[in-house]
């Protein structure tokens, strides 16, 4: 008999959750509380559910061939990055390509998940669910959270002093959605993040002035790399990973700092990060020249707010302001798990590979997607998937909870008295983390045998993008056609780009092109010669009469 899994949320990780259940013969059982799949890349004109969703304009961060399921890509005609309408539509060919939607129970919102009193020994959950007011109860072999970091806004209003004194608009970025509402008003932006640059970018259209302030400032990279090629496919190598391990980390930052300077002096942009503050990047096309025209206005951190007015660190002070945006981010909870293993879930140095709970005898629950990726999050959650499913059916193994618990539990004192540093909230290294999750289940690819068996292949893997194709070259779910999507990952990268042919000037062009650039001319040319050679001949017959006739004379009369 199967064992039955309790998915919960249709988004990116849910699908994925589902998908690997059917891979491993499991039976998923998937609870989405909205009438939809796509979780927040499904747009909405309000966010009066209190579902957090994307705002109109989106536009990815990370392009299609480095941001796909494993065995299914892109369309190639699909655009490099997608607008949020184009990535929804591909999350509805994935999830119907794969029949995926008759295993999700749409508005239905789930109350609570308990442990079964024989858990040690079964590892079973109680899950109940409640659907257009009526409940229900279920018993669940595993259970996977795919409700991923952005389930509620963090709005610090305590952080701003007089902030309730502040008579203009106050919101999140989650009631974002379109500018026409800020059409001529002064616009405070809070928080330099991705939404906080976009949102800056857009409102700058139609808004009188919008400021955008920042604590830490930014590194700024935009979606196009050298020769224009998507920035994620010429960054995120295998090589350059490797590269990145041997050579010294300040060696690296001031090379990559300077780089990203030459393009624009960010310090000069009042980007500069500040001193002590951790690296971080946002990916914005837009935002360095609408500060050069003056259209944003990079301001430091608020210290205070009047009725009408914004006072900054630096002394200065912003009047007549209207709105005040939020862009500071979400927070993730787990409102249907009781204590303790609430509170342990809400911190990952207790997630055992940001995954699996140390603290469970039994390895039958794990949490997708709650991670920070220097790449896709999809790529990354579909792995995560493919190894917790595996661990559910006993094809994988973890280590037992009480070496999980000790461990975590002193690195967390470690990190209390100062001896380390807490990295758990850090950004993921997308090599690096997907690798140590492809050991787990065996599908790492091995570069050297790929090197002795197909040169041709290994060269793309290990200099090549990094796309997610490799974790389906070998090992447990192998698909028989991604050698050829690595292969041909720049066919589909360069396809939507071709929209204008250009006849190729190393390609020799045929005959008749010949003859009707180069006919005239040439005939033009002949003629001109022929004139001037009979000219020329002309005039040597001449001269030469000239100067043997008087010959001819004496011989003549001899």
């Amino acid at each position: 008999m199967a064992k039955r899994v309790a998915v919960i949320g249709a988004g990116v990780s849910g699908l994925s959750s589902i998908k690997c259940c059917l891979d491993e013969n499991l039976e998923p059982t998937c609870f989405e509380r909205s009438n939809d799949i796509g979780g927040l890349w499904k747009f909405a004109e309000s966010s009066k559910d209190g579902m957090t969703r994307v705002y109109r304009s989106l536009v990815t961060n990370v392009c299609k061939e480095m941001s796909c399921y494993r065995n299914f890509p892109f369309q190639e005609d699909y655009p490099n990055y997608l607008h949020q309408g184009k990535f929804w539509d591909y999350l509805q060919e994935f999830a119907k390509h794969f029949d995926l939607l008759k295993y999700i129970r749409f508005k239905t919102t789930v109350c609570s998940v308990t442990k079964r009193p024989d858990f040690s020994e079964t590892g079973q959950w109680d899950v109940v669910t409640e659907t257009e007011g009526m409940q229900d109860r279920a018993v669940f072999d595993a259970v996977m959270v795919c409700t991923g970091h952005f389930l509620s806004p963090h709005l610090p209003l305590e952080s701003f002093p007089g902030i309730h004194k502040f008579k203009g608009w106050i919101l999140h970025s989650q009631e974002y959605k379109i500018p026409e509402g800020f059409r001529d008003k002064r616009v405070l932006v809070l928080g330099l993040g991705n939404t906080g640059g976009d949102v800056a970018v857009e409102l700058s259209r139609t808004a009188a002035q919008v400021l955008l302030s920042t604590r830490t400032g930014t590194w700024i990279v935009s979606r196009s790399s050298d020769g224009g090629y998507p920035f994620n496919m010429m960054t995120v190598r295998r090589c350059h990973n490797f590269i990145a391990q041997v050579m010294p980390s300040g060696f690296l930052t001031w090379i990559q700092e300077r780089k990203m300077n030459k393009i624009f002096n960010h310090e000069n942009y009042g980007l500069r990060i500040t001193k002590g503050k951790k690296t971080k990047f946002i990916v914005n096309d837009e935002l360095p020249t609408c500060i050069l025209c003056g259209m944003v206005t990079i301001k430091p951190s608020v210290v205070e707010f009047t009725e009408t007015s914004a006072v900054f660190e630096d002394g200065t002070v912003e009047e007549n302001i209207d709105a005040v945006i939020f862009t500071t981010g979400y927070k993730f909870s787990f409102p249907f798990f009781e204590e303790p293993l609430k509170s342990l879930c809400m911190k990952k140095i207790f997630l055992f590979k940001q995954v699996f709970p140390s603290n469970l005898e039994r390895a039958t629950l794990a949490i997708i997607g709650l991670i920070i990726l220097k790449g896709s999050i999809l790529a990354g959650t579909e792995l995560q998937a493919r190894w917790a499913t595996r661990v559910f059916k006993g094809l994988c193994t973890t280590p037992p909870s009480k070496k999980l618990m000790a461990e975590a539990t002193k690195r967390e004192q470690l990190i209390k008295r100062g001896v380390i540093e807490d990295t758990s909230e850090d950004v993921l290294n997308f090599i690096l983390y997907l690798d140590e999750l492809a050991a787990c289940i065996g599908v790492k690819p091995n570069i050297p045998l790929l090197f002795l068996k197909d040169p041709r292949l290994a060269w793309e893997v290990f200099f090549g993008p990094c796309t997610p194709y490799q974790y389906r070259l070998m090992g447990p779910g192998k698909w028989d056609g991604a050698r050829n999507a690595i292969l041909t990952q720049w066919d589909r990268t360069l396809k939507p780009l071709k929209t204008r042919i250009i006849p190729d000037p190393s390609k020799p062009a045929s005959m008749s092109y010949y003859l009707k650039v180069w006919g005239l001319p040439f005939l033009l040319a002949s003629l001109l010669l022929i004139g001037k050679s009979s000219l020329f001949l002309k005039f040597m017959r001449d001269k030469l009469q000239d100067r043997i006739s008087p010959y001819l004379v004496r011989v003549w009369r001899g």
